[in-house]
């Protein structure tokens, strides 16, 4: 596991790093740490990490030049920074967890557990979900999504337009970010529980979700049940 660390003071740096190789002790990982923007790019540049924490203010440079050139990246990121003012912003574009300086192990753990726990949900909902297009970033409402699909390492965004999106993270880091109501109903597809019309059964006890669209999706068996109660 490959995590870095962009803050510029020293003492803070250290305490992050402490703390977070005490949290993942029992897993293999390697720990970087950058004091500045720069320093920080060129390290993503070279090797993307699984998870990031970042400071917001870096020497006057602004931490959210990491988010925004990174927010539709693979990885998960975790803020923390004294500007709480900034939180709300954090969390739309897709940021796993704002973890408010100063902060206690205790606070810094359970935004770690978030990375290591799919079910456990950030305090704060996001509201957008980046995709990147010819270098361009664009910002998606999440209530314009209907359905996510895994494709690969990548996931497919289909939205209430038609029109669909490729987004590079996976459907398991998606499932942290996005509100309870988006369903993990096989192992190929989010679904807003919103969208789902009704729950149906095919020839050979194959299960399926009728969308208001008319599609139709796969449920797998583990699912049906849980699914079926819910829209009861």
């Amino acid at each position: 596991m490959n995590i870095l660390i962009i803050e510029d003071e020293a003492r803070i740096a250290r305490r992050l790093q402490r703390m977070t190789a005490e949290f993942f002790a029992d897993k293999p990982n390697e720990i970087i740490v950058c004091d500045s923007l720069q320093s920080g790019l060129d390290q993503i540049a070279a090797q993307l990490p699984d998870l990031l924490l970042l400071d917001l203010n870096l020497n006057g440079d602004n931490g959210f030049e990491v988010l925004e050139q990174m927010v539709a990246a693979s990885f998960h990121t975790v803020i923390v920074s004294a500007n709480t003012d900034k939180a709300i912003t954090a969390f739309a574009y897709g940021v796993l967890d704002f973890v408010a300086k100063p902060f206690d192990r205790d606070r810094l753990f359970k935004a770690l557990t978030r990375f290591v726990s799919p079910a456990l949900k950030p305090d704060e909902g996001i509201r957008y979900l980046a995709v990147k297009r010819s270098g361009q970033v664009r910002l998606i409402s999440i209530s314009e999504v209907i359905y996510i699909k895994g494709a690969g390492i990548y996931t497919e965004l289909h939205l209430r337009n038609g029109q669909s999106e490729l987004h590079d993270k996976s459907l398991e880091h998606l499932q942290q970010l996005l509100p309870e109501r988006f369903e993990r109903i096989h192992k190929s597809y989010l679904v807003n529980f919103q969208q789902i019309e009704k729950i149906i059964i095919n020839p050979g006890t194959r299960y399926g979700a009728l969308l208001r669209t008319g599609e139709v999706l796969p449920v797998g068996r583990s699912k049906y049940k849980d699914l079926k109660n819910k829209m009861i």
